[in-house]
């Protein structure tokens, strides 16, 4: 007979309802994990990781291409196969979606294949007919894309799903909203040889971004042959015999473009529907489920970690409150995430990696308290190993504290922007100032010695500037 009485109940499993059920277990309780589609999540199966197969595809394909300039000959007419592309990606997500199955049994964590709704204090009801018991209830059921009423989507109108598994490369693209999840699907079919315009109803691109990195980006993916357009956004669209026929607006001009595939990818709402969530204290604001520091939500017993908890929508912020919320539930002593804390990448060419404060948030916040910042920036133009690797283009740029030396923001924008940022983040959680970043030895030749850098850039010390 199936065990229905549990310690912990998750509901969801992305990447931070699995990690919380892994915890759970290391910590001695009896956990169900309750998926209704596929383990792993979106973040898994359809969002981070397939896209970043696809990415690298297209970072293989752009090698292939340039390789002349590193000597290698007989390589600079490489052509996608997207059918291949898209079989790997395919391919990696499954495999890990099998991963997770295996930590699950591994752990002990009991998999209910269902979708759950609240029952009443400390109840489930799965869809099968089963109800599920347990002291605790977490809600980690994640988020997925907005829609826009000016685009419909269907065959040429594309959500995340339908852009990571295309059966044909389109000539022709509009990618809608130029945030990370727009700007990786706009590098990747640029590479592949659509013709590709980004368009954001912000400003600039990357918004959440510092305004200097943003810039970069933008001008990089110009310089790729990407079409961008700031402060523009979709007010009405038509099928076409062959394509889409949408009406952008720009600031009050309104123009017409006509491409073969549009991309949404204008943001994200929380999974918050069918939850029984209206017959509890728990409450939702702009479709996300309001939790205090140690993810309880005004239900007793009820919790909430991820995406649906609300920003910011990163895998690796779910992961960490999902450890964070059970080792509370268990009476560990915990720390609340500071989200100045919490690295960001978007995983375009090049790549933008970020943690802390932009540097005009860094002056408010400094005018604010009477303080003064000090901002250092270094180019990879400066870097043995990036010349050598012929990708000396980017930017390291630090924001401190002029008196404290603290640490209070970092931002990257270079092809391993990515794999760099954590050496900050690091520095971030130790609460490193800048000398103590200064006396650190980085190793030669590397990418890396750019933080450090910068950090000697913001104190007037930059030896290679």
């Amino acid at each position: 007979m199936t065990k229905t009485t549990f310690d912990l109940i998750v509901v969801g499993g992305g990447p931070g309802g699995y990690v919380a059920a892994i915890r759970a277990t290391q910590l001695g309780m009896s956990v169900a994990l309750v998926e209704r589609a596929e383990l792993g999540g979106i973040c898994l199966n359809w969002g981070c990781i397939p896209t970043k197969a696809l990415l690298h595809s297209a970072t293989v394909l752009r090698a292939c291409q340039e390789a002349s300039h590193c000597g290698v000959t007989g390589a600079g007419d490489a052509r996608p196969d997207l059918a291949v592309m898209v079989a790997r990606s395919r391919k990696v997500a499954g495999r890990l979606g099998q991963g997770v199955a295996h930590l699950m049994k591994k752990n002990g964590v009991t998999v209910f294949a269902a979708t759950a709704r609240l029952a009443g204090s400390g109840k489930l009801a799965l869809d099968n007919g089963t109800t599920l018991s347990a002291k605790h209830i977490i809600l980690a059921t994640g988020a997925r894309a907005r829609e826009l009423p000016a685009l419909p989507v269907g065959e040429r109108i594309w959500a995340y799903r339908q852009a990571l598994a295309p059966a044909a490369i389109p000539k022709s693209l509009l990618v809608v909203g130029a945030g990370a999840i727009g700007a990786e699907f706009a590098s990747f079919y640029r590479a592949v040889g659509s013709d590709v315009t980004l368009i954001d109803m912000t400003p600039e691109i990357l918004p959440q971004e510092d305004a200097e990195i943003s810039a970069l980006a933008r001008k990089a993916f110009e310089k790729q042959g990407i079409r961008v357009l700031t402060q523009c956004a979709v007010t009405a669209s038509a099928l076409t015999a062959t394509g889409v026929k949408v009406t952008l607006d720009q600031q009050g001009k309104k123009t017409e473009l006509e491409v073969e595939r549009v991309i949404v990818a204008a943001g994200i709402v929380g999974n918050v529907e069918g939850l029984g969530l209206e017959h509890t204290r728990v409450k939702v604001e702009k479709t996300h489920i309001v939790t205090d520091a140690q993810c309880r939500t005004a239900e007793p017993g009820v919790y909430a970690i991820g995406d649906v908890a609300g920003a910011p929508w990163l895998a690796h912020k779910a992961s960490h409150e999902g450890v964070l919320c059970v080792e509370a539930i268990a009476g560990k002593p915990v720390h609340a995430i500071d989200p100045l804390r919490i690295p960001a990448c978007t995983y375009s060419y090049p790549q933008v990696a970020s943690i802390g404060m932009t540097e005009a948030r860094a002056r408010e916040h400094a005018k604010l308290n009477g303080s003064e910042i000090r901002v250092g920036k270094f180019t990879f133009a400066g870097n043995g190993k990036a010349i050598a690797m012929g990708e000396d283009q980017g930017l390291v740029k630090t924001v401190f504290d002029a008196k404290s030396g603290e640490l209070l923001g970092a931002h990257i924008i270079h092809p391993e922007a990515s794999e760099l940022i954590t050496g900050y983040g690091v520095a971030a959680s130790l609460e490193a100032t800048e000398e103590d970043l200064m006396h650190t030895v980085f190793a030669h030749p590397t990418l890396s010695e750019t933080l450090h850098e910068s950090v000697l850039s913001a104190f007037g010390r930059a030896l290679h500037a």
